[in-house]
C-alpha cells in the first residue's frame, strides 16, 4: 500500500479533530465521584484521525486536515500518523496540541472532555489546502470523498456547508459528540452529504427523542437528509435514503473500550462503499467494524 505523496493524490480527505486521546477505564462501576482501580492509556485520537487510521487499515490512502501543535506532544502525533501511512502534509500548525480525556466503566463512557481549543482558533486555515491549489479551488474544488466532524467551530460547520471548496465532494459527517450534533444542521439538505449519528444525536439533530434507529434515520430523511445512518449501542443500527431503509443488528461482543467505536463504524461504511458494496453490506461491515474495535483491549 503507497501512502499519499506528491505524485499520489489522496483516496480521501479527514477534516477535524487530531489529538491525544487520554482513556481512563475501569472494570466496576463508575458512579459519579468514584475513585477506582483501572488502566489509563495515552494515544492517537480524534474523530479526523481515528477514521484516517481505519481507512488506511482498509487500503485506502488518506490525508489529514486538521491543527496539531509545534509542541513535543504535536510532533508525536505527526510522526506516529505518518509512520501509519497517512498523510499528515495538510494540517495546520501551531501552538498547542488538542487533547481529549475520557472516563470508561463496564456501563460504557462516564465522562469526556474534549480539549479542540487549537482546532477552534485554528479556523479557517484548516480547509485552507482545498482553495489554495493543493487539493483544490474554488474553480476547482476537490471532487472524492470527505469525512468530516464536528469538532470544527459551529460557524466554519456552517461554512463549509455552503463552500464551494466541498460542493463536488462525497461529503461524510460526524458530529464528534451529542453536544456538538446541532453542528451538522447546515448540512441536513445538502447534496451530496451523508450524516453518521447515534441515536442521541440523532434527536438533538432532530429536536425530538426517537425511541429506535430506524425512526430516527427515517426521519432525518423525511426532513430533507439525503442519508442517514444511526447507531444504537447493541440495538439494530439503520441506514435510510429515499425511498431505502436497511436496519441491522451489531454482531454481539464484549465492550472493552468504548471511544472510537463510532469512527470506526463510519470508517468501515465508507470503505465498504466505496468497494462498491450494496447499501444493506455496507451497513453490515460497518457494524462489524464498529464490534471488532470494543471487543479489543484497550
Amino acid at each position: 500500500m503507497n501512502a499519499p505523496g506528491p505524485d499520489i493524490p489522496p483516496d480521501i480527505l479527514c477534516i477535524g479533530a487530531v489529538l491525544w486521546d487520554v482513556i481512563g477505564r475501569a472494570e466496576v462501576p463508575m458512579p459519579p465521584g468514584a475513585d477506582r482501580p483501572g488502566r489509563i492509556v495515552r494515544r492517537p485520537g480524534g474523530v479526523a484521525l481515528n477514521v484516517a487510521r481505519a481507512l488506511r487499515a482498509s487500503g485506502l490512502r488518506p490525508a489529514l486536515l486538521g491543527h496539531v501543535g509545534l509542541d513535543p506532544e504535536g510532533e508525536a502525533l505527526v510522526s506516529a500518523a505518518e509512520a501509519e501511512g497517512i498523510d499528515a502534509a495538510f494540517l495546520s500548525r501551531g501552538g498547542r496540541t488538542d487533547l481529549y480525556m475520557a472516563v470508561e466503566g463496564p456501563e460504557g463512557l462516564v465522562a469526556a472532555v474534549a480539549d479542540a481549543g487549537g482546532l477552534e482558533a485554528a479556523g479557517a486555515a484548516i480547509l485552507a489546502p482545498l482553495a489554495d491549489g493543493r487539493l483544490g479551488s474554488a474553480d476547482a474544488p476537490w471532487r472524492g470523498p470527505v469525512a468530516l466532524d464536528g469538532n470544527l467551530t459551529a460557524a466554519l460547520m456552517a461554512e463549509a456547508a455552503r463552500s464551494p471548496l466541498l460542493a463536488a465532494a462525497d461529503l461524510r459527517l460526524a458530529p464528534a459528540s451529542p453536544g456538538k450534533a446541532e453542528r451538522l444542521a447546515p448540512f441536513l439538505a445538502r447534496p451530496g452529504a451523508t450524516l453518521y449519528l447515534n441515536l442521541e444525536e440523532a434527536g438533538l439533530l432532530a429536536g425530538r427523542p426517537f425511541a429506535a434507529a430506524p425512526e430516527a434515520a427515517e426521519a432525518l430523511v423525511a426532513a430533507g437528509a439525503l442519508r442517514v445512518l444511526v447507531t444504537d449501542g447493541p440495538r439494530p443500527a439503520a441506514f435510510a435514503a429515499p425511498g431505502l431503509s436497511e436496519v441491522a443488528a451489531p454482531p454481539p461482543t464484549e465492550a472493552r473500550r468504548v471511544t472510537g467505536a463510532g469512527d470506526c463504524f463510519m470508517a468501515g461504511h465508507i470503505a465498504a462503499e466505496l468497494s462498491g458494496a450494496t447499501p444493506r453490506d455496507a451497513l453490515l461491515v460497518a457494524l462489524e467494524a464498529a464490534a471488532r474495535h470494543v471487543s479489543e483491549a484497550p
